[in-house]
């Protein structure tokens, strides 16, 4: 219903319709008609028969039982009939483009009144017109097809494409020169780390881990191999349909008989006898982005020990979907070479050499999950410090319970920290070589995503805890803590297990130490 044709009415006129064939409430100052409604609700009629809510202002109850969001839906929206006269609605929920106010909900740097030396201008920029973009373009998207598990849509991988997202999210670099970026937010001269930074944590916000993995997350850890250790010609090639969105990319390393372990990959790529093209067999598992990539940068063993091939997608590639506990829009899946022939020039790196390629290359890849765990953990504590101001139970407000408070505040240590610990890396990143990065950083990255991973896992269990039954639903309230506690292991597992990365950190400390030093 159109603005024009709501009615200034009072409390008192509101207090009149309070019977079941005439039945108005009132939420947030806002004037509905609930009497053909109130049948179809999902919660019952009986809700409504309530003293407290026919005729009555109901703004309290609806939001203990329903998200904000609900009240924007059309077909519920144009139950309004009119609001109240002198009074405006206050209450709002996440604004398309805007930065939440919510204690938290940001990192520092784009908290009102704080500082940080990290980030300028440009950052700023850019976060806005990604937040924008994310909001308008890839959110709706998001939740769309996270829920019936196809792809990412083709129109968002274009509209990607024409603003350089895709390739903002490799990183800082040669591929950058000469493009726009962002519509000029920010240029590929001063486009550094921190700039990537903002990109992932802007498109993590949508909340959909699955569909946000099929978002040409492939091109993230699958492309940049190509880039530092393929050849000009393939690099002239490869690159440019990537980067374009009209070809996509996964990088297959794990295994059904290897994980962590990538020495103990099975895989093989024989060389022919006139060492012209490479023979492969073997079998890849939980390839991200697998069932509809084109390409495929895949670890193999050979003669001379590891190596990494680049195979297009021709006869003997196959690709099965393999089903897990976030949504198919992922693409995960189950690949088999069946005596795959490849050209020798599709070698990354030296022959033999690969174990570098895949350990240079796995830094990035843990550092994006890094930045979007942090970013993800901030949304739960978001949700959760709205949803203890707005619940009651026992009489109060949740917010006013001493155990409520004490995970609240466990959930924000945390969020910071990790926010910090990554912000301190990513200074080290902007700094370093790659090939310096290669070697100093893969202990410091690898603590930091044992420890970020552990810290969102034990966030999500607290937030459980904190909606309770609605935390276990996959719709309403709850929603993206559900999801969120259904999908957190996957950061666990992706990119190397706990457990390995925090003895990879160790060892590398235990390498570095002084032969002299004592207690």
């Amino acid at each position: 219903m159109a603005s024009k044709d709501l009615k200034a009415l009072t409390r008192e006129e509101v207090t009149k319709h309070d019977k079941p064939d005439d039945l108005w409430i009132i939420v947030d100052s806002k004037v509905y008609n609930i009497t053909r409604f109130k049948d179809l609700h999902p919660g019952g009629a009986s809700v409504f028969a309530e003293e407290d809510i026919a005729g009555q202002d109901a703004t309290e109850a609806f939001y203990g039982l329903h998200r904000h969001e609900v009240l924007l839906r059309p077909q519920y929206a144009r139950l309004q009939i009119g609001f109240i006269e002198g009074e405006g609605s206050v209450i709002y929920s996440r604004e398309t483009g805007k930065l939440s106010d919510v204690p938290y909900a940001e990192p520092t740097w784009l908290s009102a009144g704080y500082y940080s030396p990290y980030f300028k201008e440009s950052h700023r920029r850019l976060q806005t017109a990604m937040r924008n973009f994310v909001d308008e373009v890839i959110t709706p998207d998001a939740l769309l097809h996270e829920e019936d598990g196809k792809r990412p849509s083709a129109h968002v991988i274009k509209a990607m494409a024409e603003l350089n997202i895709h390739a903002m999210r490799i990183g800082p670099g040669k591929h950058l020169k000469g493009l726009t970026l962002m519509g000029g937010a920010v240029s590929p001269e001063e486009f550094d780390y921190f700039h990537e930074l903002v990109c992932i944590q802007e498109i993590s916000r949508c909340g959909q881990r699955g569909y946000g993995d099929g978002l040409q997350s492939g091109a993230v850890i699958g492309l940049p191999p190509i880039m530092n250790f393929g050849s000009p010609e393939l690099k002239s090639k490869i690159v440019p349909e990537v980067l374009s969105g009209k070809k996509f990319i996964c990088l297959a390393i794990s295994e059904a008989f290897s994980g962590s372990d990538v020495s103990g990959l099975q895989t093989r790529a024989t060389k022919s006898s006139d060492g012209k093209y490479w023979t492969i067999n073997g079998t890849k598992k939980w390839i991200t982005n697998g069932t509809f990539a084109d390409y495929f940068t895949v670890g193999c063993k050979t003669d001379t020990g590891f190596t990494v091939i680049l195979v297009e997608r021709s006869e003997g590639v196959e690709t099965k979907p393999i089903k897990t506990s976030y949504s198919s829009s992922a693409g995960t899946a189950y690949v088999t070479f069946d005596n795959v022939k490849v050209p020798i020039e599709n070698t990354l790196g030296p022959e033999g050499g690969g174990i570098f390629v895949i350990l240079s290359n796995f830094n990035h890849e843990r550092w994006v999950m890094c930045a979007s765990s942090a970013r993800g953990q901030r949304l739960i504590v978001e949700e959760c410090l709205k949803w203890i101001n707005q619940r009651k139970a026992f009489g109060k407000p949740l917010s006013s319970l001493a155990v409520i408070r004490s995970k609240i505040a466990a959930m924000i240590s945390r969020t910071e920290s990790v926010q910090n610990w990554l912000e301190n890396l990513t200074l080290q990143m902007c700094n370093m070589t790659y090939k310096e990065q290669a070697q100093k950083l893969a202990g410091p990255i690898g603590l930091l995503k044992m420890y970020a991973t552990r810290c969102a896992q034990e966030t999500a269990t607290d937030a459980v805890q904190i909606f309770g039954g609605r935390g276990i639903t996959k719709s309403g309230m709850g929603q993206y803590i559900e999801h969120y506690h259904r999908t957190i292991p996957f950061d666990a597992v992706l990119g190397g297990a706990e457990d390995v990365l925090g003895d990879l950190g160790v060892r590398q400390a235990i390498r570095q130490m002084p032969k002299n030093a004592r207690l």
